[in-house]
């Protein structure tokens, strides 16, 4: 029987409970969670996560559609000892109509979220692209623009077994276990209900699987956690192991069988030897240790006549090499020993990932008031036609109220004199009649006026033939400069694979 399939490789249409799940605040701010229905929590809404955009407790994120927009709660931050819990279990006894917190149903004595007024964020599912963005880092990460590229140049297929040493954060393992995903190892059981044999049990096509080596127990420890908690443990071997020493050889004799490598170490020229069809003799040896600076005694351990030498390469086709490192010294090594020990093809490339934005430069004074262009003069002349307009505002509005006093002066002088004056209104109608339109006409537009007959203009206008071309870099693409050593080694050509190609007939 299949186990349940892991959210990186099939999601599904909802979020699920013990799921992994990914609150998206902005585009490179994530926040992973693995979504929990217990109340076994600070907060009387059960587990909550916390961000600078509010708190999202879990019940509010568990079955629904990846991309829904998630409301933030309200929730009592400030509430959080032993000793609060203890009053609201004590207050949840006496009713949950008296103490004001309504009891969510089917959420096992959870309290009902209540909607804040603002904040928001997006659940979104997981994938190695997500999960690259926001996972513990332990060390140096392997960002989605380098793995992209190593896994594409190794020509990783679905069914390949992949060797990776030095799995750090586990950046790569999750981008590599998509990349060979071809279904899982299904068990047959026989009549008595025990698991038949090895070869008994496995399919006949042969499923993908990464074999990840790490010297540091911590860190393996806690990947073989995080991939337990993402359902891929079945996909991923996690060993802890120094493979300078030890190489990759495991106790079964049909792993790791590897059809490709990747080797993120500080000095990867130390593990190639392991990395061989056949043991290397003392003079291949040698001339690691001479190009590399290396003490022979360090480069290869003396090999034990007892115990036979076994591959961990796929004996059935070419296998191909990446080697991840900072630094150019350490590429000279790595090649010298590629090349002492029989890999061809040997080739070096340094990603440098850029993310260019594409959009139309609308520059001008008739720009005013729209969306995503610039409002300010492109030539002289409109710079200065709109510094005209607001001197011949402004001259208007001075002479406006220079007339508007001397008219106040003057009621107030016929008052004095006993003359009878018209009222204001008899006057404002009086003042309408007289003015023209040629008057009003070349009165200067004001911001109103102009927004307003931007908005009606912009009907029958087609912004996306208008302004200029451009394109700029975004700088927040993360990438990790390193060089990237690339190698093949081909198989084994036996004597039987001779007799059988002069035995072929070419036609």
């Amino acid at each position: 029987m299949a186990p349940q399939p892991s959210p990186f490789l099939d999601p599904g249409p909802v979020s699920a409970p013990n799921s992994l799940g990914i609150l998206q605040l902005r585009r490179d701010h994530l926040i992973p969670a693995i979504l929990s229905t217990s109340a076994d929590s600070d907060y009387a809404e059960g587990k909550v996560e916390n961000t600078r955009f509010g708190s999202f407790p879990h019940s509010t994120l568990l079955h629904k559609p990846w991309g829904t927009q998630i409301l933030a709660s309200v929730i009592d931050t400030g509430s959080r000892s032993s000793r609060s819990k203890k009053r609201k279990r004590e207050a949840g006894d006496v009713g949950d109509e008296e103490a004001g917190t309504p009891k969510e149903e089917g959420s096992g004595g959870l309290v009902r979220a209540a909607t804040a007024s603002s904040g928001f964020a997006h659940l979104i599912p997981p994938s190695p692209e997500t999960w690259t963005l926001c996972l513990p880092h332990r060390t140096q990460v392997v960002y989605t623009p380098d793995y992209s590229y190593i896994l594409q140049r190794l020509r990783i297929r679905p069914g390949d077994h992949i060797i990776e040493a030095g799995a750090g954060s586990g950046s790569f393992t999750h981008a590599a276990v998509r990349a060979v995903f071809n279904g899982y190892v299904e068990q047959e059981e026989t009549s008595d209900g025990n698991a038949a044999g090895a070869a008994a049990r496995k399919r006949r096509k042969r499923n993908g699987h990464v074999y990840s080596f790490e010297f540091h127990a911590p860190r393996a420890k806690q990947l073989r956690d995080e991939l337990e908690e993402h359902g891929l443990s079945q996909l991923v071997t996690v060993t802890n192991r120094d493979v300078y020493q030890d190489g990759f050889c495991l106790e079964n004799a049909t792993e790791p069988d590897a059809d490709a490598i990747f080797l993120d170490l500080p000095a990867p020229w130390l593990a190639l030897k392991h990395l061989t069809r056949s043991p290397p003799s003392q003079a291949v040896i040698k001339s690691v240790a001479s190009e590399s600076n290396t003490p022979a005694a360090d480069t290869t351990e003396q090999h034990n006549p007892q115990k036979p030498f076994r591959s961990p390469l796929n004996p059935q086709k070419a296998v191909r090499i990446c080697t991840f490192s900072p630094c150019i010294e350490q590429v000279t090594k790595t090649v010298s020993a590629m090349r002492a020990l029989g890999w061809l093809e040997i080739g070096m490339a340094e990603i440098q990932a850029k993310r260019l934005e594409v959009r139309r430069e609308r520059v001008g004074l008739q720009e005013e008031g729209l969306r995503g262009a610039n409002p300010n003069a492109a030539t002289v002349q409109e710079a200065v036609q709109r510094l005209r307009d607001v001197e011949g505002r402004a001259k208007i509005f001075h002479g406006l109220q220079k007339e508007k006093q001397e008219e106040v002066m003057r009621r107030a002088e016929a008052k004095k004199r006993g003359e009878k004056v018209p009222s204001l209104k008899e006057e404002r109608e009086a003042a309408k009649t007289k003015t023209k339109v040629s008057d009003i006409e070349r009165v200067p537009p004001s911001k109103h006026d102009r927004l307003e007959r931007a908005k009606r203009e912009l009907e029958k206008r087609e912004l996306f033939k208008e302004g200029r071309l451009v394109h700029r870099t975004e700088p927040e693409l993360k990438t990790h400069t390193s060089y990237l050593v690339f190698a093949v080694l081909p198989r084994e050509w036996s004597r039987e694979d001779e007799a059988k190609a002069a035995a072929r007939t070419w036609t």
